[in-house]
């Protein structure tokens, strides 16, 4: 191999080393033993102090160092940590419970209002919080278990949504809600008890300017529907007005946003190994993403018949153009792999060459993201210099 030779290929191992995620010292490592070959090694591994390491399952395996590798899937296997805390997400509660246990005290309250005039919060409960996701935590200090790099699937696609709606909110549930808001803003203990006194009166007698006194009777008796439904009744608000006026209280119907919604991804890749040494490749890659998606033994008893369980590993998907990020394709927040199905006879029936191996096997790959994609991620990094999340 020549000197200019050898220092491209050195180049493009290198910077592909580093696009699936490896330090400096390793890819230079994986660069280094890989111009000594005629072709790329399909599995390699660099051992590490925290248990993690960088071998990469490539299938198909590359003829020589000047073929390119075109678009491909890097998936790279994490092991999930579980949060310090036990959860993720601490929240902090001051101005409610004193030193010793204590519920904060009326007089206590006042003198804090007394000693701060000008703050208008003074004397009450504040808290502090921080919600942080898994992907956020697990981005540093990953314990990393392997690469798998397969072909750009024959059918690429991304799918965004979110929750919204119908809701109904009427004028009697309004005066309702502005009878309590004014109960709660008064700053009494009992905020829920005059809330409800004012709701008995509201039920003597109302009065709603431009309506005639029979409306005004049946939206009386409408509020009162509320005591005879504690006898076991089902009666209504609207169905009194109808009967009695027929007419209906406005809804004001609206859609509201309600949620967020998690990303799946499934994808399917075909196998046909060319040789013993793919054939290895394929099923070292069937065997290891079976093994991560599956639970691990917990503590206690140490083995799968204990007590309790721990959570599979997680993986990052990237697509990858010649070894670099995708210029155009979607990235992904950090995926469990969900379901995993393998069918050994995608010829359409049962053939295998001499040593067993199927001549060619279809997997599907279910993967769901484990946290929602908002708003501001498409402005973060890990967005890319593509079509973003």
């Amino acid at each position: 191999m020549g000197q200019g030779s050898y220092s491209k290929t050195f180049t493009k191992d290198f910077n592909a080393a580093i696009s699936s995620g490896m330090s400096r010292g390793d890819a230079l490592k994986f660069a280094s033993s890989m111009v000594n070959n005629t072709g790329r090694s399909d599995v390699f591994q660099v051992s590490r102090g925290d248990g993690s390491s960088n071998q990469v399952l490539s299938y198909p395996i590359k003829r020589n160092n000047n073929e390119k590798t075109g678009d491909t899937l890097m998936i790279k296997c994490i092991q999930y940590r579980p949060p310090k805390n036990g959860s993720g997400l601490t929240m902090k509660i001051d101005n409610v419970f004193n030193t010793d246990g204590s519920t904060i005290t009326k007089d206590q309250v006042a003198a804090l209002k007394k000693a701060n005039p000008n703050d208008p919060n003074a004397g009450k409960p504040k808290f502090t919080h921080n919600f942080e996701d898994t992907n956020t935590r697990l981005k540093s200090n990953q314990i990393i278990k392997y690469y798998v790099e397969l072909p750009a699937p024959q059918e690429i696609n991304d799918s965004n949504s979110v929750t919204w709606g119908d809701d109904k909110l009427n004028a009697l549930q309004l005066a309702g809600l502005t009878l309590a808001q004014d109960a709660i803003a008064g700053g009494s203990e009992n905020a829920v008890e005059m809330a409800q006194s004012a709701m008995a009166i509201l039920q003597r007698g109302i009065n709603i300017p431009g309506l005639t006194q029979d409306t005004q009777n049946a939206i009386k008796a409408s509020i009162s529907g509320a005591a005879i439904n504690a006898l076991g009744a089902n009666v209504s608000a609207g169905s009194i007005l109808s009967r009695s006026t027929g007419q209906i209280l406005n809804s004001n119907l609206e859609l509201l946003f309600q949620g967020v919604n998690l990303r799946t991804f499934p994808f399917t890749f075909t196998f046909s190994p060319r040789n013993s040494k793919e054939a290895d490749v394929v099923k070292a890659i069937i065997k290891s993403l079976k093994a991560s998606m599956s639970p691990k033994a917990g503590d206690y008893n140490g083995s799968a018949q204990g007590i309790f369980l721990k959570s599979p590993d997680l993986f990052q998907l990237k697509y990858l153009h010649d070894g670099e990020d995708h210029p155009f394709l979607n990235t992904f927040k950090l995926c469990a792999l969900t379901g995993m199905q393998v069918n050994y006879t995608n010829a359409g029936t049962y053939a295998s060459y001499g040593d067993g191996t199927p001549v060619n096997i279809r997997m599907n790959l279910n993967f769901k993201e484990i946290n929602p994609i908002y708003h501001e991620d498409y402005s973060s990094d890990e967005a890319g210099s593509g079509v973003g999340f």
